[in-house]
């Protein structure tokens, strides 16, 4: 069978665009309404993408004044959109640094049970202090501390997860024996970050337990997705750069002992679509033209840990910024932003201006077949396994490409045509096998 690509729909809001509530189309409170997601996800399925993802934090997120902020909360909304949807995998965001492993492993293990197999988690250990003044702490915890804490939660996540033999559920009303208590392996874990005693309270799940995504590209972030993550959501503005993450983490996920096809790689990418070039770049100005560039250097100049008032507008940014190394919130993106400010040589407010719609992801606009041209580019020459589809405006870019662009990636042969049956789970769309129970040996395994 022929390489699929793998496509995830990341819905955020009215779009990716930070202007895209001004459009006249746009529905400003559409961020809370229930109607308004069950209708994206309905778009996404009928363009059979492998999932949709809700991004986090456990903080008001930016200004108020810039877009819509404020979020609902995205296991909470999930659970909806699965009694609304039959296919699409369902993807939410939960950090590892404001939660605790047995709570956060019931929620996701209830969602992929309710969902029929379509939960997936995107793990994040969430940088920025705003977050952490919400829990206590003046500081937001290290860099290395936050992933060594994550590390740990995940370990002990998939305790908790495999604490249920898939056949523990007896069910022999005539016996009187619900259940087999043998089967049953509390994790009793005692580590540097928790403990955590007793089994699970929801038995294993479909997929034996959520697909596990991540998106830090930080050394630390690819150590951990190397060691764990079966779904990468990344950033990069060149095929060079992307073909060079994507060997780096292939590379890594096999010295760790993994099957590097057992991790699929989805930079995301931001399509401005119109039926000319010059149309595209017609919707792309329009946007551009609503950006308050005002919010727009408060938000650059908290990412690059400036002191308010720094930057010009009509200026590059200043030298002598501070090296990766030494910031302790999102360092890949810092970079990212970083290099692509250097090596464009933009201004401020150019750069103000690019980020506006996907926050250092990679935006095109172009024609329909445009759009899938660059996506084959990158998928067909070891830069992608797949894309994490940032439509700038919501609900009508996500209608574009699903309307425009998918189908010439299906005549293509690149994407399927419908779904393979019924009840396929999230792992079966991104061709994984059902993780084994690490409590049960192989030849005793039950599927």
């Amino acid at each position: 069978m022929t390489r699929q690509l793998h496509l995830n729909a990341f819905l955020m809001n009215t779009g990716h665009h930070e202007a895209s509530w001004r459009l006249p189309e746009s529905d400003p409170y559409a961020h809370v309404e229930l109607a308004h997601y069950v209708e994206l996800a309905r778009i996404a399925e009928r363009g059979t993408f492998d999932s949709l993802f809700l991004a986090d934090g456990p903080q008001l997120w930016g200004n108020l004044a810039q877009r819509p902020a404020g979020a609902l909360e995205p296991l909470t909304l999930l659970t909806a959109l699965a009694t609304a949807t039959e296919h699409i995998g369902l993807i939410a965001t939960a950090s590892t640094s404001y939660n605790s492993p047995y709570n956060l492993a019931r929620k996701f293990a209830s969602l992929d049970i309710i969902s029929g197999g379509r939960a997936g988690w995107n793990i994040v250990t969430t940088a920025g202090a705003e977050a952490a003044r919400n829990f206590g702490l003046e500081h937001e915890p290290a860099h290395a501390d936050r992933y060594a804490r994550a590390a740990e939660f995940l370990d002990v996540a998939l305790k908790l997860w495999d604490s249920w033999e898939d056949d523990a559920i007896v069910a022999d009303k005539a016996a009187g024996v619900w259940g087999d208590d043998a089967k049953i392996h509390p994790p009793r874990h005692k580590g540097r970050y928790f403990s955590v005693e007793g089994a699970l309270n929801v038995p294993r799940t479909p997929q034996g337990y959520p697909l596990l995504v991540q998106a830090g590209s930080s050394d630390d972030g690819k150590a951990f997705a190397a060691r764990y993550a079966e779904a990468v959501f990344t950033a990069q503005q060149t095929l060079a750069d992307a073909q060079a993450f994507y060997a780096d983490l292939k590379s890594r996920t096999q010295q760790a002992g993994r099957d590097p096809d057992h991790i699929k790689v989805l930079p995301g990418i931001v399509p401005v679509i119109g039926s000319t070039e010059a149309e595209a770049r017609t919707h792309e100005q329009v946007l551009e033209d609503h950006i308050v560039y005002a919010h727009g250097v408060g938000r650059l100049e908290n990412l690059l840990q400036l002191e308010p008032g720094t930057l010009e507008l009509d200026a590059q940014l200043p030298d002598g910024l501070p090296p990766e190394d030494a910031i302790e919130g999102a360092k890949s993106r810092y970079t990212l932003i970083v290099e692509l400010a250097r090596r464009e040589r933009l201004t401020v407010r150019q750069l103000i201006g690019r980020l506006g719609g996907g926050r250092g992801h990679l935006t095109f606009a172009g024609t329909p077949e445009q759009v899938a041209d660059a996506i084959e580019e990158w998928f067909t020459h070891g830069a992608a396994d797949g894309f994490n589809i940032m439509p700038a405006v919501l609900p009508s870019g996500l209608e574009l490409f699903v309307d425009h662009v998918v189908p010439i990636l299906r005549a293509r042969g690149l994407l399927r045509a419908e779904y393979d049956g019924p009840r396929q789970t999230l792992r079966e769309h991104y061709g994984l096998p059902r993780p084994a129970n690490q409590y049960v040996t192989p030849a005793l395994a039950t599927v």
